[in-house]
């Protein structure tokens, strides 16, 4: 059984399904690009949930789009004409919390949570209306996505308005960036940054309702707001956010859309959208530079690194302040703070110190080798250098200088040592 199913997807996913489902897998590929990229710009804006709002406000104008059909005896279910109605409802419903915003008291997201409830429950008084009266014509489909329930024509426009959404984002690239990061400098210097926020807010509505029949009016916004997000675990340049993200979309839909065709009657936008979870989850797990996983190595490396370096201290200190030679044998309870050390910690640390050749441990005691020795000699210079200028220039109190060196000291360059050597020689601190 598995198997089949498995054949089964693999022949899809290679475009062998035939026409319509070549064409609803192309379909989904350039929705899920466009509103990666789109999608890239909303975030960083942080209008997000505007997007929810519109996706929303959209079904009543779906409604009353069918409802002209009937009473105009046009097809029951004329795509461009329901994009076109639901255009106009989002649009009434982006109007309406702009200005409950504005010239009101409530804020932002009052607003849209209002707006947001108002016209869903409006689309769904309408919609039982219509259902009442006779065949929805799969208006229900918006609300989950179907795409099995599009014809050709469907596939067509969603694929150009799509394919223009896509190349409107990446034409404007300079621009949006201008205006998600410094919208006000932008101004100061000329730019049409009210334009442009229209532009992008106009894009994000093609969007919108272009994926309505794909993914559904309630997903939507994951399809604009996860692969964006999950592209930041991946970089911190907006230029590779922008491409992975619009990469993540396109898989989201290719691999969703060909997971629907083989398991039927579920809705295409529910799996589209796992399957972006699941790529949502893998980045922030395994992503090299801000996954979880890499910043948990890296922080266990910097712990190690900060107890081994106050382990050296310690010792460079016990040893000078007895008055012992470098080779003098010393048990690790001399040192503060081991005996509450995690036993994987203490074996990290002796193995990194044995690795590199600055101690050799004898049962529960260790003494230097001369390179230890000169190591731990510098770490102690390093921090009563740091101390020094934290008295004679800091805003440092005495009583924390010691702790406040703890702190910088794992961090100070060779560069910054030599400028606090000269710094305070200058001065006769030294």
């Amino acid at each position: 059984m598995i198997s089949t199913y498995l054949d089964e997807l693999l022949v899809i996913l290679s475009f062998q399904g035939g026409f319509n489902t070549n064409l609803v897998l192309f379909a989904t590929i350039l929705l899920g690009m466009a509103a990666g990229s789109s999608g890239t710009f909303l975030v960083l804006r942080k209008r997000t949930m505007m997007s929810d709002a519109l996706a929303h406000c959209t079904l009543p104008g779906l409604a009353l789009g069918f409802l002209v059909c009937l009473a105009l005896g046009v097809h029951e279910k004329n795509f461009l004409l329901l994009l076109l109605s639901a255009c106009v409802s989002g649009a009434c419903g982006v109007f309406c919390i702009h200005s409950l915003s504005r010239y009101t008291r409530l804020s932002e997201d009052s607003a849209i949570g209002i707006v947001l409830s108002v016209f869903f429950g409006l689309g769904v008084v309408l919609l039982s209306y219509i259902q009442n009266i006779g065949n929805a014509g799969g208006l229900h489909h918006f609300i989950f996505g179907q795409t099995a329930s599009m014809t050709s024509v469907d596939l067509t426009l969603t694929v150009l308005i799509a394919a223009i959404a896509l190349l409107v984002s990446t034409l404007l690239f300079k621009e949006f960036t201008i205006l998600c990061f410094d919208k006000e400098s932008a101004a100061v210097q000329g730019w049409p940054t009210e334009f442009l926020d229209i532009v992008l807010l106009l894009l994000v509505t093609l969007v919108t309702i272009t994926g309505l029949q794909a993914v559904g009016m309630i997903l939507i916004i994951a399809l604009l707001s996860i692969p964006p997000t999950a592209a930041r675990f991946w970089s911190e340049r907006l230029s590779v956010v922008f491409f992975v993200s619009a990469l993540i979309g396109a898989c989201s839909g290719y691999v969703g859309a060909a997971l629907s065709a083989i398991v039927p009657g579920v809705p295409t936008g529910a799996i589209i959208v796992l399957v972006a979870g699941c790529i949502f989850l893998f980045s922030f797990l395994c992503a090299p530079r801000h996954g979880y996983l890499a910043e948990r190595v890296r922080s266990i490396v910097l712990q190690t690194r900060i107890v081994r370096e106050h382990m050296l201290r310690s010792a460079f200190e016990y040893l000078e302040l007895q008055q012992q030679p470098f080779n003098f044998l010393l048990p690790f309870t001399v040192l503060p703070g081991y005996s509450k050390l995690h036993p994987l910690v203490r074996w990290m640390v002796h193995r990194e110190l044995k690795q590199e050749g600055y101690i050799s441990v004898d049962g529960k005691t260790f003494q230097f080798t001369s390179e230890g020795y000169d190591e731990a000699k510098r770490l102690t210079r390093n921090h009563r250098l740091w101390e020094q200028y934290l008295y004679h220039h800091g805003s440092v109190s005495v009583s924390h200088i010691d702790y406040s060196a703890d702190l910088v000291e794992h961090v100070l360059s060779d560069e910054l040592i030599k400028r606090l050597e000269r710094d305070l020689s200058s001065r006769g601190a030294l």
